[in-house]
C-alpha cells in the first residue's frame, strides 16, 4: 500500500463501497485525508467490523454462573475455584496461512496467545483445528506441511505446548483452508484486567518489537475479501511473527501487571495501532492522542498511515497513570523489551494522530467503531447443491475391508506424524497426551484439573446447518464427558464464505442459530470468538465451518478416563442413544456420495443425559474407559479403543437391520463406548452391554453372524500408516 495507491481510487482500492465512502464524509464532516481513511478502511472492514454477523452473533446466550469475562474483551474467562479463572479464545489466520501458510499459521498462535495475556493470563496450552484439500492436491500436502511448521515452531518456541486438535481434508478447502487457533490460560481472578481506557492525562505506551511494514493492509486485504488469482501479490500483507519476542513480551505484560502498574491493556493484532488505540478508548468512552513520530520503526521513512495500520507481531499496548511510566520503562528494559510513551488520554472522544507537532488525523472515536455500518443478510436456502460428490477412495464391500479402509483414510487415520511436531508436554500440566483422551486435560493447583476440546465437521454442517451446528457443540462436550469434564463456557470460530450471498448468508444464520441452541441446550454461555468470512475462491465457498472450544472442569485429575480399554475381562458397553444414519458420514464420502439435504434430528434432552451420566460415571471412578461415538461410526470408536488400550474387543451388536448403518453410521455427540468392571456397569442407568475386553483381535458380531474379526495390530497398521502414505 502506498500514498499513490490511497489517492488514486482512495475508498475503493481499500474495500470501502461509495455508499461506505459517502458515510465516512457525512460524519466527518468532509473528505477523509490520507490517514484517516486508511484508519476507517481497516475498522470498517469485514474483519474488525462484523458487519455482516453482528446481529446474528447478538442472538446467543452470554450470561452464566461462572462467568468472568464475556464478550467484547481480548479473551472470555470462566471462573474454575480457588480464586483462579480460565481465560479461552479462538481465533482464525485463513487467508494469511492460504497465501503463506508457515507465518500464517506462526502469527496465528501468536496472535490468540496475546489475546489471553492481554487480560493478565498465562498461556498454558493451545489448541488447532485445520482444513486443507484433499491429500491427493501437491497445494493441500504443501499447505499442511508448512501450517503444522508454523503451529510448532511458534508454540514449540514460546514454552506453550499443543495439547489437542483436528485435522480434516475436504476438497472445498481447496483453495481456502482454515486455521484455528485456540489458546487457553489461568489467571487469578484479581489480577484480570480489562482493555477500556481511562483516566484523563493518563499516558499511552507502546511496548514489544519495532513497527515495520508487514501485515500492512492485512485485516481488509486479506480477511474481508475471496481469494483469487492474484494471491501471491498478497504475500506482504501477511505478517512475520518472532515467538523469542513474543516470549519476553509475555513475561514483561504479566510482570508490568503483577505490579499493579495498569490501567488498561491491548495486543495489537489486525489493524495495528488503528483497532488497539480506537477499541480501548471507545470501551472507556474517552479520546486518545497518538503521536506516530515516536513510535520505534524498523523501517525508515514510514508514512503516518503506514504506522498506523501497520500490523507487525509483538506489540501491546498499554495505559498508564503518569506517575508509573518511569517504572513501566524500566521493567520494559529488564525484559529487553522496546517500550515508548506514544500519547495519552484525553476527554475528547476523538482519536487524533499527530507526526511530531502536526495532527496528521482526527477521528470521531465512535464513528470508527461504534457506527459502522451494520449489513442486514439476505438469507436464502440454496435451490440445487453447492457442493460437487468427492471422488470414490474405497470399494472395499466386507465390512473388515470397509473398517481398514475408514482407519486409514485422510480424515481418520493417526494425527501422530502432526502431534509429535508439537511439545505436548512443556510446563508439565497436561494429563493426557494427543489420543490417550477425548479432550486434553491439564491439572491445576490442589488436584483438580481443566479440560479442554475443539471441533467441527464442516461436511455435516453443508448437509444441514443448524443440526450439523448442534452436533459440533455436543460432540464438543461430549469429549469433555468423557472424562469426567462438566462445561463451562464455549468460544467459537464461524468460518463461511460470501455473506452477501443469500445462500451464505443462510448458512450462517442457520448455524448461528443452532449454536446459540446447543449453549441453551448445556446451559453454558458463549464467551467470545472469532468470525472469517469470505472464505471463497472462483470454484465456490468452503464447507461452512463452526468451529467450537469448551472448557470444562473436573475435581479429580487423577480419575480423568482415557479412550484406550484399560483390562482384560471389562465390561464394553454403549451409553446415549446412537441412532445412527449415514448421511454424511465418512463412509459415504469415501464411496463417493454427494452430501443429502439434511440430517437427523437430534433429541437435546436424552444427549443431555447421556453426557451427565457419563460424566458422573468417571468421576465416581466406575468407568476405566469412555470414548465418543463420532467420525465413522460404532466400529471405528470401538477400534479407537482397541488401539489405544493395546486390547482386542469381542463385541455382539445383536440383530441389526442395516450393517453398514449399524457399524459405520454417525450420530456425533449422541453416544459413547464405555467399559470397567461388570459391577459397576451394572449400576450405571441406560449403560447397554455391548460385550467384553479381550485378547488382541477386534470381533463384532450381530446376534449367530460374525461381522467383522481383526487383528489389533492390523488395525493399528491401517492407522498408523494411513497419513504418512497419503503424504508420501
Amino acid at each position: 500500500m502506498t500514498s499513490a495507491s490511497l489517492s488514486e481510487s482512495r475508498h475503493r482500492v481499500l474495500g470501502l463501497t461509495d455508499a461506505e465512502y459517502e458515510l465516512i464524509c457525512q460524519k466527518l464532516g468532509r473528505e477523509p485525508n490520507e490517514v484517516e481513511l486508511a484508519v476507517f478502511s481497516l475498522m470498517w472492514s469485514e474483519h474488525c467490523a462484523y458487519k455482516h454477523s453482528k446481529r446474528l452473533l447478538a442472538t446467543l446466550p452470554t450470561s452464566g454462573e461462572r462467568l468472568v469475562l464475556g464478550p467484547g474483551e481480548n479473551a472470555g474467562a470462566v471462573d474454575v475455584g480457588g480464586g483462579l479463572a480460565v481465560a479461552f479464545k479462538v481465533e482464525s489466520h485463513n487467508h494469511p496461512s492460504a497465501v503463506e501458510p508457515f507465518q500464517g499459521a506462526a502469527t496465528g498462535v501468536g496472535g490468540i496467545l496475546r489475546d489471553v495475556f492481554a487480560i493478565g493470563a498465562r498461556p498454558i496450552a493451545v489448541l488447532d483445528s485445520l482444513r486443507f484439500g484433499e491429500l491427493s492436491s501437491r497445494r493441500s500436502r504443501y499447505l499442511l506441511e508448512r501450517v503444522v511448521a508454523g503451529i510448532g515452531h511458534y508454540g514449540n518456541s514460546i514454552g506453550v505446548p499443543t495439547v489437542g486438535g483436528e485435522i480434516y481434508f475436504e476438497g472445498p478447502y481447496e483453495q481456502n483452508c482454515l486455521v484455528n487457533a485456540m489458546c487457553v490460560g489461568l489467571v487469578a481472578r484479581e489480577r484480570l484486567i480489562r482493555s477500556a481506557a481511562a483516566g484523563v492525562g493518563n499516558v499511552l505506551v507502546l511496548f514489544g518489537a519495532s513497527t515495520g511494514r508487514d501485515g500492512i493492509g492485512g485485516a481488509s486485504v486479506l480477511a474481508s475479501a475471496e481469494l483469487g488469482e492474484a494471491d501471491e501479490a498478497k504475500r506482504p500483507s501477511v505478517q512475520i511473527g518472532d515467538p523469542f519476542e513474543e516470549k519476553k513480551l509475555l513475561e514483561c505484560s504479566l510482570e508490568l501487571l503483577e505490579r499493579g502498574l495498569l490501567v488498561a491493556l491491548q495486543d495489537l493484532g489486525a489493524a495495528g495501532l488503528s483497532s488497539a488505540s480506537s477499541e480501548m478508548a471507545s470501551k472507556g468512552g474517552v479520546g486518545l492522542d497518538i503521536d506516530v513520530a515516536k513510535v520505534p520503526l524498523r523501517e525508515p521513512d514510514m508514512e503516518p498511515f503506514e504506522i498506523m495500520v501497520s500490523e507487525s507481531q509483538e506489540r501491546m499496548l498499554c495505559v498508564t497513570e503518569p506517575e508509573h511510566v518511569e517504572e513501566v520503562l524500566a521493567v520494559c528494559r529488564k525484559w529487553e523489551t522496546h517500550a515508548t510513551a506514544i500519547g495519552a488520554v484525553t476527554d475528547s472522544g476523538l482519536l487524533r494522530v499527530l507526526a511530531g507537532g502536526e495532527v496528521v488525523g482526527e477521528l470521531p472515536v465512535r464513528a470508527l467503531v461504534d457506527d459502522c455500518p451494520i449489513y442486514e443478510l439476505t438469507p436464502a436456502r440454496p435451490a440445487r447443491a453447492l457442493y460437487a460428490a468427492p471422488p470414490r477412495t474405497l470399494e472395499a464391500t466386507d465390512p473388515g475391508g470397509m473398517l481398514l479402509g475408514l482407519l486409514g483414510s485422510a480424515n481418520l487415520a493417526s494425527r501422530r506424524w502432526a502431534f509429535e511436531q508439537y511439545d505436548c508436554l512443556v510446563q508439565s500440566r497436561t494429563v493426557r497426551r494427543p489420543e490417550q483422551a477425548d479432550a486434553a486435560v491439564l491439572a491445576l493447583p490442589g488436584g483438580s484439573a481443566i479440560a479442554v476440546s475443539i471441533d467441527g465437521n464442516g461436511r455435516r454442517v453443508a448437509c444441514d446447518p443448524h443440526t450439523g451446528t448442534l452436533e459440533a457443540v455436543f460432540e464438543c462436550a461430549a469429549n469433555l464427558a468423557c472424562v469426567g469434564a462438566e462445561p463451562l463456557g464455549l468460544t467459537n470460530c464461524l468460518n463461511f464464505g460470501n455473506p452477501e450471498k443469500p445462500h451464505v448468508a443462510w448458512q450462517l444464520a442457520e448455524a448461528v442459530r443452532g449454536l446459540g441452541d446447543g449453549c441453551r441446550a448445556l446451559g453454558i454461555p458463549v464467551v467470545g470468538g472469532n468470525v472469517s468470512l469470505y472464505n471463497e475462491g472462483p470454484q465456490g465457498p468452503i464447507y461452512p465451518t463452526p468451529v467450537v472450544g469448551i472448557v470444562g472442569e473436573l475435581p479429580d485429575a487423577a480419575r480423568c478416563a482415557g479412550i484406550g480399554f484399560a483390562r482384560e475381562g471389562d465390561v464394553i458397553a454403549l451409553v446415549g442413544s446412537l441412532s445412527p444414519s449415514l448421511a454424511g458420514s465418512e463412509l459415504a464420502k469415501l464411496r463417493g456420495e454427494p452430501l443429502p439435504d439434511g440430517l437427523p434430528a437430534l433429541d437435546l434432552e436424552s444427549i443431555s443425559v447421556a453426557h451427565a451420566t457419563v460424566r458422573a460415571a468417571v468421576r465416581s471412578g466406575a468407568l476405566r474407559s469412555a470414548h465418543d461415538v463420532a467420525e465413522g461410526g460404532l466400529a471405528v470408536a470401538l477400534a479407537e479403543c482397541c488401539l489405544a488400550g493395546g486390547l482386542g474387543a469381542s463385541v455382539d451388536l445383536g440383530a441389526v437391520e442395516e450393517l453398514d448403518v449399524a457399524l459405520f453410521g454417525e450420530a456425533p455427540g449422541r453416544a459413547f463406548v464405555v467399559s470397567g468392571r461388570a459391577d459397576a456397569l451394572a449400576e450405571l442407568d441406560a449403560a447397554l452391554p455391548l460385550g467384553t475386553v479381550r485378547g488382541d483381535r477386534l470381533a463384532i458380531a450381530t446376534g449367530v453372524a460374525t461381522a467383522l474379526d481383526i487383528a489389533v495390530t492390523d488395525l493399528a497398521r491401517a492407522r498408523a500408516e494411513g497419513l504418512p502414505a497419503l503424504l508420501d
